[in-house]
């Protein structure tokens, strides 16, 4: 197979791997035996998904976190040099979207290697889609502080470039913190804002729901520990 940094998907939850990943994904893994990681258990997991004979203690992993130098980021696209594929794994949907693949990428571009991105599930588009809000142009912010007077200040500025430059916005909390979330935007938004909340996307129990800042008010379902993606636009 083609010498390159192949960034492999993942699913964003319980879900059958042929229900959101091509079957030419597993033929791409099948290739490789150097991996880039956010985490070796759940990445081994994965693997064996994949392929249950898959040949896990033949293969190399690379931990790749916070505390991840980036003499040591550059180190683990060694492989590359000597001919060998290597693949980065995210925890959930598509590395290098909200995660820390992206430093990987960023090293591999700057020394000019091959980097080869697979088809798989993304929340932020997947939510995007079904919002029925602006496609075209859209931004995604991760996750917005946590300081009451911070946060609210940020949502202002999120709700007010929606309406001046019809711009939808994303962004996401930490599971446990999302009716906080909801409850903040409710106190802080215009009650005509569009707000539209994502859960548990692909997943069984998928909830993807568009109404007023107004409408919520109220009627918002219990979705703590549950992974969501907000979005606002007018």
């Amino acid at each position: 197979m083609e010498t390159a940094l192949y960034l492999i998907p993942v699913t964003l939850g319980d879900t059958a791997l042929d229900k959101v990943l091509p079957s030419y994904n597993s033929e791409i893994i099948g290739g490789i035996r150097h991996f880039i990681v956010e985490n070796v258990r759940s990445a081994r997991r994965f693997l064996r998904q994949v392929d249950s004979q898959f040949d896990i203690d033949g293969s190399c992993f690379y931990e790749l976190n916070k505390h991840t130098t980036p003499e040591e980021v550059g180190g683990f696209l060694r492989p590359l040099y000597e001919g060998k594929p290597i693949g980065v794994i995210s925890e959930a949907g598509c590395p290098a979207v909200a995660d820390p693949g992206a430093d990987v990428v960023a090293i591999a571009q700057r020394k000019g290697l091959k980097v080869v991105p697979l088809v798989g599930p993304s929340s932020i588009i997947l939510s995007v889609m079904a919002s029925g809000f602006n496609g075209q142009s859209f931004a995604f912010h991760g996750y917005l502080p946590i300081k009451a007077d911070e946060r609210a200040k940020k949502l202002h500025q999120l709700e007010q470039r929606v309406y001046s430059e019809q711009q939808t916005q994303l962004f996401i909390e930490t599971p446990y913190r999302n009716g906080k979330m909801i409850e903040d935007i409710i106190k802080n938004c215009r009650p005509q804002t569009k707000l539209c909340i994502a859960a548990n996307l692909t997943c069984e129990n998928e909830f993807v729901q568009t109404k007023s800042v107004k409408e919520w008010k109220g009627k918002a379902p219990d979705l703590s520990k549950i992974p969501c993606i907000f979005l606002l636009y007018k």
